[in-house]
């Protein structure tokens, strides 16, 4: 089993920037892909971003693309977002997952998830 935790959420204005990392434990993480999700009170959980296994290829929704981007350090069985010029928009829980297959943007292919951290934007 792997286990996942989120961290590094807060309170940003509008134009800030945020760093979120995803701390794994159990199997080594270069096993698995890794995916940035979040969601919205009344909205489905929406895809981010998400990297290989390697670390060697990303995707980004349309919606965070040029101003997130994704990484991890395997060495340290970690996963980081960093977040620039951020918009009220991207307000919600931010979740990290992993799965066992390919990289993929479905969430429901997924394997495992954090339980999620908050980031907020607002003035």
């Amino acid at each position: 089993q792997v286990q996942l935790v989120e961290s590094g959420g807060g309170l940003v204005q509008p134009g800030g920037s945020l760093r979120l990392s995803c701390a794994a434990s159990g199997r080594t993480s270069s096993s698995y892909a890794m995916g940035w999700f979040r969601q919205t009170p009344g909205k489905e959980r929406e895809f981010v971003a998400c990297i290989s296994r390697d670390g060697a290829l990303t995707r980004y929704s349309d919606s965070v693309k040029g101003r997130f981007t994704i990484s991890r350090d395997n060495a340290k069985n970690q996963m980081y977002l960093q977040m620039i010029s951020l918009k009220p928009e991207d307000t919600a829980v931010y979740f990290c997952a992993g799965e066992r297959g390919v990289m993929t943007a479905v969430a429901s292919q997924y394997d495992y998830w954090g339980q999620g951290t908050q980031v907020t934007v607002s003035s």
